[in-house]
């Protein structure tokens, strides 16, 4: 009963519910926004697409920044208003949001509706400043405080992130459904309102937690300090003017006699703090570069460049497909499931065959899952069709007035646009939502859409292994001073790579494209994995391919020969 109570006291467990709480607030958060969107604007996708695309490149700009932040200052600080910031950020943008729905009627008649459009530009800049501390929350909790938790023990570390993977696997799935229930049986009003009571009782119970873990681990104290040339430069100038005060005396007398130099010195000192952002963005880059892990994390980043996860647009091809709502709830289980497979599949095999053979055979395991995805392709029931422009729907959208058809003839296969075939989808019913009820389209064989989401569920396995040992990696062998900044820019070339997806969606919205994207999606993750293989044939050598005998206390074989920086 002792070790129970010792184990639920620990440091490492409330660490493990702190972020329990944090993920379960952000993923409601995140579902919820943008169905308030889409309320908000007539069911329309605009202002959702305006808050993915400010999201992600804010990321992408202020990654390195938000990192360099996190390095510069001490552990205790940095969470803390990293919390403080993003509860409270939710809180106000609920607050404004049960506003909106409240009086959206009225707020429409002032001033010709603009008064509403500031409320929508308001909402979309804050929800965006609480992803950015979230950013912030992820980079010093899961990059570096559970570093210092685990200490020197590298098979807890291990252990650590993969429980937090888990945590956050399950989260992905029970959060939205629990919001959802509350919106589906109230209101978004009780939904805003749920979320913001939420966060504010979460605030308090994290900040008490993250305050008892500083307590119980005293090496989060300790941080190594990152001394700049620039600041070596000013210490030997002090120094300097030390051993020569009259010299800086007459200096200075001049100085004021002239009323000239001290604002030229004012004037640079403005222009290097205006400057200094811009400094930190590209040193952080070069810093990534220079990683002896860089081309581990090209790899992970990669793989954001893709279609085939359960995301909006996986989701709504599915609709056209025929598959309905229920049916795409449990593949969404079984996702989750074979996700937390994956983090006992790395545990497993870090233990057998060492980290970085671990990222090797994940990496394998994913694309070979992934493969039968490529083949779903040319199966029967694919709309691939290359005939069709992937421009066709915007052209037609931008120079007709009404949609091109996509139905020649009713012998023809059933119009599977996104936007007017989810609706009747959703309740199960492969009809088009323009099509006449009368008439009865053939079913669409499922065989490719099966192979699909086979090939997506089977490839988490993967996915989730290879995500872990990409971010061990970088635990390891990033020093302590530029964990902030190095897993920054990481953040950013993983947003990067989203971005594009979304904008490649964007240029081939039409399902018969979709085919097209996912073989782009393939190719990408292989581009990915061949980077990794690269890092490791640098990191092994010859030894590459020996796996390592059994010893769950063996020490981690992550540091690429020649890495002084290894933690």
């Amino acid at each position: 009963l002792g070790s129970v109570v010792g184990y639920f006291m620990s440091a490492k467990f409330l660490l493990y519910l702190g972020h329990a709480l944090s993920t379960w607030g952000d993923r409601m958060w995140h579902f919820a926004v943008s169905v308030f969107l889409v309320e908000l604007y007539g069911n329309s996708l605009l202002l959702t697409a305006v808050y993915g695309l400010v999201v992600a490149g804010s990321v992408l700009l202020l990654g390195a920044i938000i990192g360099d932040w996190v390095d510069k200052n001490s552990r205790l600080q940095v969470a803390q208003t990293s919390l403080v910031v993003q509860n409270a950020s939710v809180i106000l943008c609920g607050i404004i949001l049960m506003i909106i729905f409240l009086f959206k009627t009225q707020l429409l008649t002032l001033y010709h509706g603009w008064l509403l459009t500031m409320c929508y530009i308001l909402v979309i800049t804050i929800a965006n400043v609480a992803n950015l501390a979230s950013t912030a929350t992820a980079i010093t909790i899961q990059r570096d405080w559970i570093v210092v938790v685990a200490g020197e023990d590298r098979s807890k570390l291990a252990d650590m992130n993969a429980t937090i993977r888990r945590i956050d696997q399950l989260t992905n799935i029970l959060a939205p459904m629990a919001v959802g229930q509350i919106m589906t049986f109230g209101s978004p009003m009780i939904g805003c309102g749920f979320i913001s009571g939420w966060n504010l009782v979460s605030m308090c119970v994290e900040y008490l937690l993250l305050w008892k873990v500083y307590q119980k681990t005293p090496t989060l104290a300790l941080k190594s300090a990152k001394v700049e040339e620039s600041e070596l430069k000013q210490l030997n100038v002090k120094k300097e003017s030390d051993m020569k005060p009259a010299e800086g005396v007459q200096l200075i007398v001049e100085k004021d006699v002239t009323g000239f130099e001290p604002q030229q010195e004012k004037e640079i000192s403005c222009a290097a703090r205006i400057a200094e952002p811009f400094i930190t963005f590209r040193d952080g880059w070069v810093a990534y570069y220079n990683q002896p892990v860089f081309l581990a994390g090209m790899g992970l980043a990669f793989l954001y460049m893709t279609v085939l996860g359960f995301d909006c647009i996986t989701t709504g091809y599915a609709y056209t497909q025929g598959l309905s709502g229920s049916v795409l709830s449990l593949l969404m289980g079984a996702s989750a499931v074979t996700g937390i497979m994956g983090t006992v599949a790395f545990t497993w095999l870090r233990r057998r065959c060492g980290l970085v053979r671990t990222g090797l055979i994940s990496g394998i395991a994913q694309f070979a899952c992934l493969v039968l995805c490529a083949v779903s392709v040319f199966m029967p029931g694919s709309p691939l069709d290359l005939t069709v422009s992937p421009f066709a729907d915007i052209s037609a959208r931008l120079f007709e007035s009404e949609p091109l058809p996509t139905i020649a003839s009713p012998e023809d296969k059933p119009e599977m646009v996104f936007a007017t075939g989810m609706p009747n989808l959703l309740n199960g019913s492969t009809t088009p939502a323009n099509s006449d009820p009368e008439m009865s389209p053939e079913p669409v064989p499922l065989i490719s859409v099966s192979l699909l989401f086979a090939g997506v569920i089977a490839a988490r396995v993967g996915l989730w292994s290879f995500d872990l040992t990409v971010t061990q990696l970088l635990q390891e062998n990033v020093v302590e001073s530029e964990r902030g900044i190095i897993n920054g820019v990481q953040n950013s070339m993983n947003y990067l790579l989203d971005l594009l997806h979304f904008i490649m969606v964007i240029l081939a919205p039409n399902p018969e494209a979709f085919g097209l994207l996912v073989l782009i999606s393939v190719s990408f993750v292989a581009m990915g994995h061949i980077m990794y293989f690269r890092f490791a044939q640098k990191s092994l050598g010859k030894q590459l391919f020996v796996c390592c005998t059994p010893d769950p206390k063996a020490v981690s074989d992550s540091s690429p020969p020649g890495n002084t920086s290894t933690v």
